[in-house]
């Protein structure tokens, strides 16, 4: 394959809802190009870019697949993403990459959660939108009602380019207002066919193509002044919409039907001829000894690579996908991963078209290429020329909204399992996991039950260990609201040597949040001064085994003020054993009270299920701490305890029919209320009296 020039390449993305046929617009694109045979199915499990044995069973996408097509002189390279709201980890990793993104919208349901969501991401990275309206087949496809909602929604910036012809079972052809043509489309044939516009629509397609006219001119000063005189050309047209595309000024609307090849091939010039090369793009903004420095997109310069997704797969490999920012790599190049300051060397390069992939000598900056498995370079490091250590910024990943606490069944897998997360997390940012020693439990949190769902069913399948998930527990924490004291003494004597040791503590509040203080308050050595540290060990052990429920405690100050000794049977264990005594007792005296997690919580729902989800998170002993409204759907802002947020995502989800998404993030500790404290202290003392 040969080596492009960055001004001949494009780097997009598939954007959008689940179901709006993202998959089978990169397929159509695919096959418009010539890049394959004929167009594969989701139902038969025989698309390009969903070969992932869930994705083929569940009909989905699960991961963003890279894809390529060389046609028009331009090479294409096509990021499909999942539009599951659980996988939405892979759109942020695949936005900071792209130069473009395709936000395909459902021809029949229009703006849905996940249009909300992905257009949103795509404005943060600052990113030109393309939409592709798609499914214009279908039976109550609706070009112009669903058009009219995206410009309600997204501004008058969102503008058609083309209209359909025909919608509904017998589409098959668009007007496009730019080449002021009828393109057709026919299986078999890779390109369309130009023909003119039919009597019927060519008013209405002039006084659009005026309307596209005047929104092009506003966006340029130059442009307006030549509209005014009624000077304004065709090449100025296409000049000013490829300039006001590249700034974000226009949104243009394309359309068509993917499973019937309709609309992609105009689609692919489209982005050839109006979307921005590499080139054309701000510099990307790294630092490199400390200093900010832009990082120009120039294949004479030093390399400048950013790693956005690795792989491990069986029928792929293990792949680092690297999007050149600057320079040109090749298999044996030796660069430095300037985020971990190891060497690394390039080993084969290759493009990919899902799982296919074809082997590459050399690529230049703009380009996005497949990299055989580096050996300590990971997801969101740098790989830099030695000479020129730039370093750039990681990509942000959302926040888990989901824990559950996974164990092996079989005694001796726990090192395969620890291996298995390590792998997960390396490939998918978005899965976390952590082993803690507080809980017992090894707890792992992603973005949704089916995310979690996902990625144990491949630790099973590739580690070939059984696993399971269960409830984690809540990480309820133990303290004191009075201040009280008590004596602890230790003593023991069974012939020869006894233990003895005496300690005085007084134990009282701290503010929220504090932790624990240590206090040495011993006058006149009545407990000697080398004894003190074993008093305070005692206590500290004690506070992490909890007194009342086996919790943490936490935010107490703890004074040791009096005691004795013995000159020969005392020792460190002997007052070690006093202090924790004394600490346990005095607890149980200063008014202990259990305190839980809380978490801020943002729902984001459409209008008409708000009603549901307040009751629900009222039912959940939410507080609601405010709301907005966000065009059509509203964000409910709450404060619930983590102990009623098990599985929301999945009750959401079933409220909302699939339309909401939340997010969740730690806030404070707070008391929980008596009646509900006192039965997790009697299931905590009944788990301990069963043992």
């Amino acid at each position: 394959m040969k080596q492009y020039a960055s001004d001949a390449i494009r780097n997009v993305a598939l954007i959008g809802h689940g179901a709006a046929g993202k998959t089978m617009v990169g397929e159509s694109m695919l096959r418009r190009a010539g890049m394959i045979n004929r167009l594969g199915s989701i139902e038969e499990g025989t698309t390009v870019s969903d070969y992932n044995a869930d994705e083929i069973d569940r009909q989905i996408s699960i991961h963003s697949s890279l894809l390529h097509a060389e046609t028009m002189d331009t090479k294409f390279n096509i990021i499909d993403t999942p539009g599951y709201s659980d996988f939405v980890g892979e759109v942020r990793g695949t936005l900071g990459v792209v130069d473009t993104t395709v936000l395909v919208v459902h021809g029949v349901a229009g703006i849905e959660i996940g249009t909300e969501m992905t257009w949103k991401f795509a404005r943060e990275e600052g990113k030109p939108r393309i939409i592709f309206i798609n499914m214009l087949d279908k039976e109550h496809a609706d070009f112009d009602g669903v058009l009219a909602s995206l410009q309600e929604r997204f501004g008058r910036q969102v503008f058609p380019i083309q209209i359909p012809v025909n919608q509904g079972p017998d589409f098959d052809s668009v007007i496009d207002l730019v080449k002021m043509k009828k393109l057709s489309y026919a299986e078999g044939e890779n390109k369309c066919i130009e023909e003119p516009i039919p009597d019927a629509l060519k008013e209405r397609a002039e006084a659009m193509h005026q309307e596209l006219i005047e929104l092009v001119a506003e966006s340029d000063d130059s442009l307006l002044e030549k509209f005014f005189e009624d000077a304004m050309t065709e090449d100025d047209l296409r000049d000013g919409l490829h300039k006001a595309i590249v700034e974000n000024t226009v949104f243009p609307v394309l359309c068509g039907s993917a499973v019937n090849n309709i609309g992609t091939w105009r689609l692919l010039e489209f982005i050839a001829k109006y979307t921005p090369a590499p080139t054309e793009l701000p510099p990307a903004v790294g630092k490199m000894d400390g200093e900010q420095i832009e990082v120009a997109c120039n294949s004479d310069e030093p390399v400048v690579a950013f790693v956005f997704k690795t792989i491990s797969e069986e029928h792929v490999g293990d792949l680092s996908f690297l999007r050149l920012y600057r320079g040109t790599i090749g298999h044996g190049n030796n660069l430095l991963n300037t985020s971990r300051s190891n060497k690394e060397r390039l080993g084969q390069l290759f493009v990919l078209n899902g799982k296919e992939r074809k082997e590459v000598d050399r690529v230049s900056a703009g380009d996005i290429v497949a990299a055989v498995k580096l050996k300590n370079t990971h997801t969101n490091d740098t790989l830099a020329d030695e000479d020129a250590p730039v370093v750039l910024p990681e990509i942000k990943f959302p926040e888990p909204v989901i824990r559950m606490a996974i164990r092996t069944t079989a005694k001796g897998d726990e090192d395969k399992l620890s291996t298995g997360l390590a792998t997960m997390h390396e490939e998918d940012p978005t899965f976390r996991y952590e082993v803690d020693p507080e809980l017992g439990q090894t707890i792992i949190s992603g973005l949704g039950e089916l995310h979690l769902e996902n990625v144990v069913n491949r630790i099973r399948e590739r580690f070939n260990i059984d696993v399971e998930l269960e409830e984690p527990r809540i990480p309820y924490k133990e303290t004191i609201r009075k201040t009280a004291e008590k004596q602890g003494k230790f003593k023991k004597q069974s012939g020869g040597r006894g233990q003895y040791g005496d300690a005085h503590v007084r134990i009282e509040p701290l503010p929220r949040g504090e932790g624990f203080e240590f206090v040495d308050a011993i006058v006149g050595g009545v407990i000697p001064g080398k004894f003190v540290p074993s008093v305070e060990k005692g206590v500290r052990e004690a506070m992490e085994e909890g007194v009342i429920a086996g919790y943490k405690v936490v935010d107490v100050r703890a004074t040791v003020f009096d005691g004795s000794h013995h000159s020969v049977d005392s020792s460190d264990v002997a007052f070690k054993v006093a202090g924790a005594m004394a600490f346990r007792s005095a607890f149980k005296d200063a008014d202990p009270i259990l305190l839980e997690p809380i978490y801020d919580v943002e729902v984001t729902v459409p209008e008409e299920y708000m009603g549901d989800v307040m009751g629900d998170i009222s039912g959940r002993r939410g507080k609601i701490q405010g709301m907005d409204s966000d065009s059509h759907f509203q964000v409910i802002r709450a404060q619930i305890p983590l102990a009623n947020l098990h599985k929301y995502s999945t009750t959401l989800r079933s409220i909302t029919a699939g339309r909401g998404m939340h997010r969740r993030k730690f806030n404070h500790y707070e008391p929980v209320p008596g009646d509900l404290a006192r039965e997790i202290i009697e299931k905590a003392q009944k788990e301990k009296d069963e043992e």
